[in-house]
């Protein structure tokens, strides 16, 4: 008799559909919510992650243009003079901000002063701007394992409701749930992985950046 059960046990287990769509569609509200929230939080960071990718790279390019450019020029005011109108570089716009600052002040006094308040301001909001999304991602980073894990233990939960209802142990009853669970958690790393490890990059990125804006930024001081 037990033979017969197991061997029935089996069969519904090897006939099951473990399909990752199958999963989602028979797993409970709670679970489905997981998933949805999950998927929805790693295709978003995904997509800030090809953005920052190619922001990096863009900005790197024109700073390098932009550094050699102005110190091939003849002044300072110059190069300000022959700036295009529709800038988009961070080091460039830092500069014309900071000529713009000088033009404007009254009092030649204290001139380095007045000029290194300038630029740390303009340092410090172009980094605001690039570093837009960096929460996020560390939002997720942080967060997507435990909401995974929350999935799983509800999962479980309802594996053995299951256990209970049925007064049943076989694995073609457990399964499902189990299964169901596990995916939440999968999904949960899934997200939280990529996250992670683009959220340590794009630092690393940014603050070699700061370092050539601050460069940038003493040397147009020691020169003005």
């Amino acid at each position: 008799m037990e033979t017969e059960i197991s061997t029935q046990a089996v069969g519904l287990a090897s006939s099951a559909d473990f399909s990752l769509i199958n999963l989602f569609l028979k797993a409970d509200i709670i679970v489905k919510s997981v998933i949805v929230l999950l998927i929805l939080c790693s295709i978003y960071s995904w997509a800030v992650i090809f953005e920052k990718l190619k922001l990096f790279k863009k900005i790197n390019n024109s700073s390098d243009q932009f550094e050699e450019k102005f110190w091939k020029s003849k002044s300072a005011e110059t190069f300000y003079n022959n700036l295009p109108q529709n800038i988009s570089d961070p080091m460039a716009l830092i500069f014309k901000e900071s000529m713009q600052g000088i033009m404007k002040s009254k009092s030649k006094t204290n001139i380095n002063e007045k000029l290194s308040n300038i630029l740390e301001a303009g340092i410090e909001k172009q980094t605001s701007k690039i570093e837009k999304g960096f929460t996020f991602l560390a939002t997720v980073g942080s967060t997507a394992p435990f909401i995974g894990l929350f999935g799983t233990v509800w999962g479980i939960m309802n594996s053995f409701q299951s256990i209970a209802i049925s007064r049943n142990t076989s694995l073609a009853i457990v399964a499902p749930g189990i299964a169901e669970a596990l995916f939440a958690t999968a999904l949960g790393l899934l997200a939280a992985i990529p996250a992670v490890v683009a959220y340590n990059k794009f630092n690393n990125d940014l603050r070699l950046y700061n370092q050539k804006l601050e460069s940038f930024s003493k040397r147009f001081i020691s020169i003005i």
